[in-house]
């Protein structure tokens, strides 16, 4: 991912790239930028990692850990097996929703929006037992009712309508029945120790950690082998899906595999989200670093809106693009880049080396929070610099 990635961005500073430019001189305004966001956030510097569980936190209130406090797990075991559930559907439902779509939550009162909203919904779902089949034991997701699932009950548990449309309801729905097919097909990753569940990853990845130790490749590595087959109408490569792997023109090599720009923004978000639970039941997980920044519209849009990405053609941002459009995915792959190039600006700028503020805590101190307040600034809906059509299953 990172070497695609850096191969664009030496052919944009090159002047070689159709679409884009890239002003570096742009990156320390944009590191002092986000080093003052992250100390408004955090003042501590006590900054955790980039993950879905951020989002299930609202007016200090950490709804997860509630409903853990409440659980009647027979272990920790079970209990990650249940993070692990709720995590990878959360994540795989956080395509973007659009600027007009609201969740209402009759707990707590709380209104949320975009991913905060999506993150919402999808924990009251869970919460629900409406994934479960197992009527003693509501807090799980079951291959079978991921299967079930269809739009009306997307609709339904997204308070989704005419009046409070949300992005890519057919999408989603069909994402999670994949889900429940391949689960059942691959009993190997989903059902070592139950019947088979998205939570049953718990187990393989503890099987493939070495002396309790389990790199952050391997969990991605992991996911893209487990969760390959759900993306639909993605490229294939020699018979393999390829998930959020695009090729680019500007990529040209002696491989067939030269030529794509793989980016596994969604996969890559699930890898930091399950860092958390794997560490709670014994599995130390190392090298986060592996990982990459992610490829979305907020760290892109950061970018853009700081002047570091500018558009070769001056009408582009006013075009609506497909994800696979070279403009889009040249634009994702230069967002990776360069948040690796921004990570040590910023980590100087709070007086912290790469041991105490490594890619992973600049995303969530950071880049995503300043992207969507700069967007806030810059447009009245506070939406990417440019449109790109969503599925509900990329952005």
């Amino acid at each position: 991912m990172r070497l695609s990635a850096e191969r664009l961005l030496t052919l944009a500073l090159a002047g070689d790239l159709e679409d884009w430019s890239v002003d570096l001189e742009r990156l320390e305004p944009t590191a002092a930028f986000v080093a003052d966001v992250v100390r408004n956030r955090y003042p501590g510097l006590d900054i955790p990692v980039h993950s879905r569980w951020r989002h299930m936190v609202f007016g200090g209130r950490d709804l997860w850990q509630q409903i853990v406090a409440g659980a009647t797990w027979s272990g920790q075991d079970s209990a990650t097996r249940a993070a692990f559930d709720l995590a990878i559907t959360s994540v795989l439902l956080d395509a973007g929703a659009g600027a007009g779509w609201r969740f209402r939550d009759h707990a707590t009162g709380a209104v949320a929006t975009r991913s905060e909203g999506l993150s919402l919904a999808s924990l009251r779902w869970f919460e629900s037992g409406d994934l479960s089949d197992e009527p003693l034991d509501p807090y799980r997701v079951d291959a079978a009712a991921l299967r079930r699932i269809d739009t009306p009950a997307i609709r339904r548990a997204f308070q989704a309508d005419d009046d409070n449309a949300l992005l890519g309801l057919e999408g989603r729905a069909a994402l999670l029945n994949r889900l429940g097919a391949v689960m059942e097909s691959r009993p190997d990753l989903f059902a070592i120790a139950d019947t088979p569940r998205p939570g049953g990853l718990f187990d393989a990845l503890r099987a493939r950690a070495l002396h309790g130790r389990l790199p952050a490749a391997t969990i991605l590595e992991t996911l893209l082998e487990a969760l390959g087959p759900i993306w639909e109408s993605r490229p294939s490569l020699g018979g393999v899906p390829l998930g959020d792997c695009w090729p680019h023109p500007a990529l040209i090599g002696s491989r067939p595999e030269d030529g794509y720009a793989p980016l596994h923004k969604l996969s890559q978000w699930l890898s930091y989200s399950l860092i958390e639970p794997l560490e709670k039941a014994g599995v130390s997980v190392s090298d986060v670093d592996q990982l990459t920044g992610l490829a979305e519209y907020r760290n892109g849009g950061l970018f853009v809106d700081m002047g570091v990405l500018g558009t070769r053609d001056p009408a582009a941002l006013s075009a609506t693009y497909s994800v696979a459009d070279p403009f889009v995915v040249g634009w994702r792959s230069l967002t990776v880049a360069l948040l690796d190039r921004l990570a040590p600006l910023v980590g100087a700028r709070l007086g912290l080396g790469p041991d105490l503020f490594p890619l992973a805590r600049m995303l969530e101190g950071g880049t995503w929070a300043a992207g969507r307040l700069l967007a806030r600034k810059t447009r009245a809906d506070g939406g990417p610099p440019f449109h790109v059509s969503s599925d509900g299953t990329v952005f």
